[in-house]
């Protein structure tokens, strides 16, 4: 069990970052233990926005300036690969195309038109809510940069639960779809949503109320996104995962900003 953990553990940081971590095994119960990893991964990227986003505050910079810089590492810590999923998810939707045609959009190297639209407007999403945290003060910028990674990933932990067909029957969407159990994934849900409280906890009893609804909110509107492409295309795909992970994050952003 400790090896699979390892083996879980390096699947997650490997797959869903850039950090130099090797991937050992490629299987699905290795995939299992990453995906139920997948928040802890998050957790890291989070804290590293966090910080980044913080420092530049701390330095002088405005807050706008502080919510570029807290958009951008995740996009650097994962060489933008979610953001592309994103992208060619919204083209593959948009397409109107049946699910094979639309699989095919997905594929191609090029970003269309809906893929374009929606990059920029989940951007600038992201990069207002953060605006408007940064502004209340650095604290609560740097939480809500935390509390979207590890949300954004815990989306993918469900993504994976058993029941989640994949699209193709290869690729990063065939090896994790299905692997995770029901009752693993909500287990997972309850211990992040739980940390996302105690993350707001310092800000008073309502700031723990509110990052909980942030990260509830943020599953909610990638759980919409994840049946609307499980109806589109069969099944999820690697792309899939990514504008599932994106739309995550987007929500909790969102949410935190329209606290008082």
């Amino acid at each position: 069990m400790t090896s699979l953990n390892s083996h879980g553990l390096r699947f997650a940081f490997g797959t869903l970052t850039v950090l130099p971590v090797r991937v050992s095994r490629w299987d699905r119960a290795a995939a299992r233990s990453g995906m139920l990893c997948a928040p802890l991964a998050g957790l890291v990227v989070g804290v590293l926005a966090a910080a980044f986003g913080s420092l530049s505050l701390l330095a002088g910079a405005g807050p706008l300036l502080a919510a570029v810089a807290s958009v951008a590492v995740p996009a650097a810590l994962t060489r933008g690969l979610h953001l592309d999923g994103l992208a060619d998810t919204a083209d593959g939707l948009g397409s109107g195309k049946p699910a094979e045609d639309a699989l095919r959009v997905m594929k191609q190297s090029d970003i269309g038109p809906f893929g374009v639209i929606t990059l920029l407007l989940v951007l600038l999403s992201q990069v207002a809510a953060l605006f408007e945290l940064y502004g209340a003060g650095w604290a609560h910028g740097a939480l809500g940069a935390v509390v979207a990674g590890v949300a954004a990933r815990l989306a993918l932990t469900l993504a994976s639960r058993e029941g989640v067909p994949a699209a193709r029957p290869e690729g990063l969407g065939a090896t994790v779809a299905s692997t995770v159990p029901a009752g693993r994934a909500l287990l997972a849900v309850m211990a992040a949503v739980a940390l996302c409280a105690a993350a707001g906890a310092p800000l008073g009893p309502y700031g723990a109320l509110h990052h909980a609804l942030a990260a509830l909110g943020a599953l909610g509107a990638a759980e919409l996104l994840l049946r609307h492409c499980v109806r589109r295309f069969g099944g999820v795909t690697g792309d899939v995962f990514g504008g599932v992970e994106e739309a995550a994050a987007t929500a909790a952003l969102v949410v935190l900003s329209l606290g008082p």
